[in-house]
């Protein structure tokens, strides 16, 4: 059997969107991260591989606490924290993020995997707005892409995915600053910091933690050997 006129013109219809490089997770709604399929739309970026290794890092730190209470900032499509909450049962979290819309879709994805009573969201930039209880882990994957960069991103990713998630409008480095500077005062003794950063920004990144606050600063690599994900302790 052939395709009816008004799927044909569909199916054309989502072709053409492709062929102007509109990401094909847009176009479908979805896309899978760590063995979950997420919600996502032009509201928040799309999930990617090296983000499962931040989860990995922050999982395997919380594992080993009693009831864990985590933080994450910079939400969008609430990939990183409904992941963590999912692996851990007992684990509860509070995500902020500047966008109303992509709390939005955090939202409807932490009720499609059974831990939205668990995930508070709440409207914040960076801490502004976030409890200062002590945590035992912040989690973050910033805008970290210098501005400079923005223009040799793929097309997908420069002309589709929301800016403000991709970059800071400056060298890329000024909210993981604000993260490193304003995580000690809301982290448990113990407590670790993950965040994902540039393939080619370890140093300028080791370079802003206080080696007399911070007692330790690992970087972890991508499937690439790139690292990727800085984890301190405090």
């Amino acid at each position: 059997d052939g395709l009816t006129d008004r799927e044909f013109d569909t199916f054309s219809a989502l072709i053409e969107r492709r062929s102007q490089r509109e990401p094909y997770q847009y176009i479908v709604g979805r896309q899978e991260f760590y063995g979950l399929e997420f919600e996502v739309t032009p509201d928040v970026l799309i999930p990617r591989p090296e983000t499962e290794i931040l989860v990995e890092a922050a999982i395997k730190h919380l594992s080993k606490i009693e009831d864990p209470h985590f933080c994450e900032i910079g939400i969008g499509s609430g990939c990183i924290s409904v992941a963590i909450l999912h692996s851990l049962p007992t684990a509860i979290a509070v995500a902020g993020d500047i966008s109303k819309s992509a709390i939005a879709v955090t939202g409807r994805n932490a009720a499609r995997h059974g831990v939205a009573t668990r995930l508070a969201l709440i409207e914040s930039n960076v801490f502004t707005n976030l409890p200062e209880q002590p945590f035992d882990a912040i989690i973050s994957n910033p805008p970290y892409v210098p501005s400079r960069d923005v223009e040799s991103l793929q097309a997908e990713v420069r002309d589709f995915e929301p800016l403000t998630s991709l970059t800071d409008g400056g060298d890329g480095l000024s909210i993981v600053r604000c993260i490193v500077v304003g995580a000690p005062s809301r982290l448990r003794k113990g407590g670790r910091l993950f965040m994902e950063i540039g393939f080619d920004q370890s140093p300028a990144v080791e370079a802003i933690f206080d080696r007399g606050v911070w007692s330790q600063v690992d970087f972890l690599t991508d499937l690439q050997g790139f690292p990727r994900i800085v984890a301190a302790l405090i």
